[in-house]
């Protein structure tokens, strides 16, 4: 077990936690929401220790050993792939290194004897005579071929670094587990081996994570940090935010009785409990849904963006049609000869293991690049807007966030109107004044997507449009686009977001493309679909 126990602290004026007490318990995992610069992160450094709260104090049960996702991507890089992972279990690391001294002195002397054979002993205890077997299994697990395994960690790529850190934290079965964002740069196999790897672990797991479908696949519990205050919720992120948007709407409803509501929310709670025992996770989850007492279930003083794409003009039937695009970057091959139709109303997941390559092809049909070769055409009829991943070119002057938008409208340079599509996206107040090359990336994301409303488009064209983004205006955007009418063209890394908006799948190879009218889900499970994709991989 592990307590915060009346956890303040503050910078200057700022104060981001006032007397927080929680506990977190074994063989749950926890997961921490919070907007931006709610202090997620600085609340996991002061779990871990790495920050010293101004009042209270951290509690870990004597012998409990705590293991964190390292976020120094260069301090291991003199070691080997295999040392660092085995470094992950301190003690276990430093017996290792102890016996290893003691057994090349070249004066060995019977105190050393006795020393190394109480080393050895505690060795074995800890299972140090499969430690380096035990970081191979978990290094290939998380996607690290056996032929690296011996490399220095400063011959790694930054995304290898980043699965070995992983690997690092969990090796061992530390009693508890402290991860921020740890599915950061993993592919849909790596998240998939690493929730498997979770769900089976019996030990207390505190993370943060921006990533809706890892937090509800995994968490048995939500912490919610919001206003200086931390509070803990049964269920995994889908039921709070579910259940808090229920008790929101039944705050407003002043005529409803109080038993109307209560049997609203019991429902709400069975419903919800039966669906959790068709996951992964299901004995446990809906056992703990089941024992939710109804005034645990308040509603959340988030404040959430106004996301609502409207079409100023309606898309005719001829929506987009692509024939022959053809892409290299550096005489390597991203796409060649992609044909492809745009129906009316399809929403279409772009995927690819080259990011490039979709990035491109974004880059391509908004018009800010030239294709090696093939053509593609807009109907007559179609309005497009683009929000690509890189937005720094547009951020680079010194205009406050009004007069930034405003350059963008047409028609209506009407301050007010301007400030209406800023305050959907929560810049209220002085914040408008904020000149646009100081914002957060983040705050950077929210004024593109200001521009894409004030645009009006029939199609959207979207790369990776959940970046930088908090959970709040993730849900707003996801809503958005399931709400949308109109055509989308989207990539994403955030596996809600794509199976509940894609209604198709277009993947590119170097070697040619996949096209399947299905939903996310259906795509990355169909075997044959599998079989026909690794062979254009190939």
């Amino acid at each position: 077990m592990i307590a915060a126990n009346n956890v303040s602290l503050q910078f200057g004026k700022r104060v981001l936690f006032d007397q927080v007490n929680i506990k977190f318990t074994g063989g749950n995992c926890y997961g921490v929401i919070g907007a931006n610069g709610a202090g997620k992160s600085t609340f996991l450094k002061i779990l871990s220790g790495d920050i010293d709260p101004n009042s209270g104090h951290v509690a870990i049960d004597p012998g409990k050993r705590m293991a964190v996702l390292k976020q120094n991507h260069f301090e291991f890089d003199e070691f080997s792939v295999l040392d660092t992972v085995i470094m992950g279990h301190s003690r276990l690391w430093k017996i290792m290194k102890e016996k290893d001294a003691i057994y090349e002195k070249p004066d060995f002397s019977e105190a050393d004897g006795v020393k190394a054979s109480e080393l050895e002993a505690e060795f074995a205890e800890m299972d140090g005579w499969n430690a380096q077997s035990d970081a191979a299994a978990l290094l290939s697990g998380l996607g690290i071929e056996e032929a690296v395994h011996y490399n220095l960690m400063k011959e790694l790529s930054g995304n290898q670094k980043v699965r070995v850190l992983l690997a690092q934290a969990i090796f061992g079965n530390p009693d508890i587990l402290i991860l921020d964002e740890p599915t950061n740069d993993l592919d849909i196999h790596t998240v998939s081996w690493l929730e498997d790897f979770l769900l089976e672990f019996k030990n207390t797991v505190i993370v943060v994570s921006h990533d809706r479908h890892f937090l509800d696949t995994v968490c048995t519990h939500i912490v919610d940090i919001d206003f200086k205050a931390v509070k803990l919720y049964t269920g995994n992120y889908s039921f709070w935010y579910e259940s808090s948007q229920l008790a929101l709407t039944q705050r407003s409803s002043a005529n409803k009785k109080a038993e109307e509501k209560k049997k609203e929310l019991q429902e709400f709670i069975a419903r919800f409990s039966a669906n959790a025992s068709k996951s992964r996770q299901a004995t446990s989850r809906r056992k703990l849904l089941e024992k939710i007492n109804i005034d645990e279930i308040q509603p959340s003083n988030r404040r959430y963006p106004a996301i609502i794409f409207q079409q100023k003009r309606t898309a005719g039937d001829q929506i987009l049609q692509a024939e022959g695009l053809t892409a290299t970057v550096e005489g390597r091959s991203l796409f060649k000869n992609l044909d492809f139709y745009v129906n009316k109303g399809d929403k279409i997941a772009v995927l690819s293991k080259d990011s490039l390559a979709i990035t491109t092809l974004f880059k391509i049909l908004a018009g800010e690049l030239k294709p090696d070769s093939g053509s593609f055409k807009f109907g007559q009829t179609i309005t497009h807007a683009f929000l690509p991943n890189d937005n720094e070119k547009y951020f680079q002057s010194d205009d406050n966030l009004i007069d930034w938008l405003r350059q963008y409208s047409a028609e209506e340079k009407d301050e007010v109107y301007i400030r209406g599509f800023l305050g959907k996206m929560l810049f209220s107040g002085e914040e408008v004044f904020k000149k646009c090359n100081v914002l957060s990336g983040g705050e950077k994301v929210r004024c593109m997507v200001s521009r894409m409303m004030l645009q009006g488009a029939n199609l959207l064209i979207l790369d990776e449009p959940t970046n930088h983004l908090d959970l709040e205006s993730i849900q707003a955007f996801n809503n958005a686009l399931k709400d949308f009418p109109g055509t989308v063209l989207f990539t994403s890394h955030d596996h809600t977001f794509t199976e509940t908006i894609a209604n198709r799948i277009i993947e590119l190879t170097p070697n040619g493309h996949m096209d399947k009218l299905m939903t996310y889900d259906e795509y990355i499970s169909n075997e044959k679909v599998t079989e026909q994709k690794e062979a254009l991989y190939a």
